[in-house]
């Protein structure tokens, strides 16, 4: 092999989806969290009653409720972490103030966990510590799996949240909103979107598209039918 193909062969790089971001996993399970549940509200609705006046309100409500729900509880739950993760940053950081030769000893001895020799496990801690952030950042990244400086927001996570929510639950509410009459319209387009939302998350799983597509389908609908039924037996029992 010659030195101009090993370069080129040098050049190849390749690059990973964001797997850690903040925005990715509210989103993807507020729009099919606001599909499934809505579908399955209007289809409970609707079992007990045929006027869409009081099944376009429910929707509605639904859409308006889950929204803010999800949006409250991810703000919660992305800020708790991320506060307990800064807390513990905050430790990291006073130990390396306090005691810098015993947290170089601690990276060095990572360092050799992962197979490097000691000798250069050390000498990479001795260089890595003599710029205390930039140690704090690769303590962080080996003891707690995060990075200080890319924290989850959880601002994103709840606009994140209540953005796909809604546009999620809107789907099987727009067909009464437009003045259609009969459950099975919403069905027919919930049933569809809840296909394409399987397939399109597919892409950023090992999943085929269509196996996502269906399990979805399959359990949006299997929701809807279940809550259709309840809402029909309420119904016949004039509750």
């Amino acid at each position: 092999m010659t030195q101009a193909d090993s370069g080129e062969r040098a050049e190849i790089h390749h690059q990973h989806r964001d797997v850690n971001g903040g925005w990715l996993r509210p989103a993807v399970f507020g729009a099919m969290d606001g599909l499934v549940s809505n579908f399955a509200l209007i289809a409970g609705v609707a079992g007990g009653t045929a006027d869409t006046k009081i099944i376009a309100l429910a929707g509605v409500a639904g859409l308006a409720a889950g929204a803010f729900s999800m949006a409250g509880g991810e703000y919660v739950s992305v800020a708790s972490q991320s506060e307990l993760a800064q807390a513990e940053i905050d430790i990291e950081r006073r130990e390396l103030e306090r005691n810098p030769e015993a947290e170089e000893e601690e990276l060095a001895q990572l360092y050799v966990q992962r197979g490097v020799d000691p000798a250069t496990a050390r000498e990479v801690a001795r260089q890595i510590s003599r710029n205390p952030e930039q140690a704090l950042v690769v303590h962080a990244r080996a003891e707690l799996g995060v990075d200080p400086h890319d924290l989850p927001s959880p601002v994103l996570a709840a606009v994140s949240s209540f953005l796909s929510f809604s546009v999620g639950a809107v789907v099987p509410l727009a067909p009464y909103l437009f003045g259609v009459r009969g459950l099975w319209i919403s069905a027919i387009v919930s049933m569809v979107a809840l296909f394409a939302a399987g397939a399109v998350v597919s892409r950023v799983t090992a999943r085929s598209w269509w196996f996502g597509g269906l399990r979805q389908l399959l359990v949006g609908a299997l929701a809807a039918a279940l809550t259709w039924g309840l809402g029909s037996l309420i119904g016949a029992g004039g509750l």
